[in-house]
This record gives structure tokens, sequence and C-alpha cells, in this order.
């Protein structure tokens, strides 16, 4: 039986994405989640945010970098991974999420509408109901399409 490390998670861009190459050309993408947790203190219900790094290589990270910009709100689906090295002779480890698949969703800097996937390309959001509605007018020409100018891809 093989092991399962899936994690989905939704929240808002502590800072703006920052865009790196790696020696041998390949694009990672680096930027932290805010994800805001309700928990029962006492008879009050309190907010407590929790912190998670986040990595997106190659050609999706070159294409979403520009618009993953502080409070932005994205849903991430991808996978736990450990990076571990030695530091001033003390072992040292730090886990990271590695995305595969990022939504840009509403809110927050950056304007609101649908997000990318490697596959799947623009993806229109459903609200409740699963009616399709469009994305909110950002200040941007839609084509006849029905897609906006500015697609990271």
């Amino acid at each position: 039986m093989a092991d399962i490390n899936h994690v989905v998670l939704v929240g808002r861009l502590t800072r703006d994405a920052e865009l790196k190459y790696t020696a041998g050309g390949q694009a990672v993408c680096k930027f932290s989640l805010a994800i805001n947790r309700r928990r029962k203190s006492g008879d009050q219900w309190v907010d407590e945010a929790n912190f998670f790094d986040i990595v997106l290589w190659g050609r999706q990270g070159e294409s979403l970098n520009q618009y993953l910009v502080k409070g932005k709100q994205v849903g991430i689906d991808g996978e736990l991974r450990q990076d571990r090295w030695e530091q001033d002779g003390q072992n040292r480890s730090k886990v990271e999420i590695v995305a595969n698949n990022i939504q840009l969703l509403g809110g927050g800097p950056g304007g609101a509408g649908g997000g990318y996937t490697p596959g799947g390309g623009y993806q229109e959001h459903r609200n409740e109901g699963g009616v399709e509605r469009p994305p909110r007018d950002s200040g941007h020409h839609q084509g006849d399409d029905g897609f906006a100018d500015d697609i990271p891809f």
C-alpha cells in the first residue's frame, strides 16, 4: 500500500512571491500563506493564524509570479516535502509545501477571477448553487471567448 501525502489549503499571501532560478535554469517561485483557523478559548471563538511556506516549480511559477502578491487569496493543492541540510555542524530541516496546482481566488490585491492549473488552463469559479459565474470585472477587457487578456499563459 502506498503512502499518502496530499495537502489542500486556501489562504492569503503574506508577502509578494519571489522568483529565482536554479543553476540548471529551473524556475522556482516561493511565497508564504497565512491560513486562519477558529478555535474556542473559554466561551469565545478566537482566530489563530498559521503560516506555511509554498514552493512552485517551473513554468507555472514563472507564469503566476506576477499575480502572487501580498494579500492575494489562493487555493493550493500539493504535497509536503522536508528539506534537510547541515549548518554550523547542526542538522537542520524545514517542511515546505510543493504546489502542484494553484487557484487564484477572489479578494485581495491582484483582482478576482479564475485560476490556473497546469493541465486544465483557466477555470471559472462556481457559486454555491453550482452555477457558473464570470470573474468580477478587474478592469481588463474580455475577448469573445470570455477570457481576460491578462491570463498568465
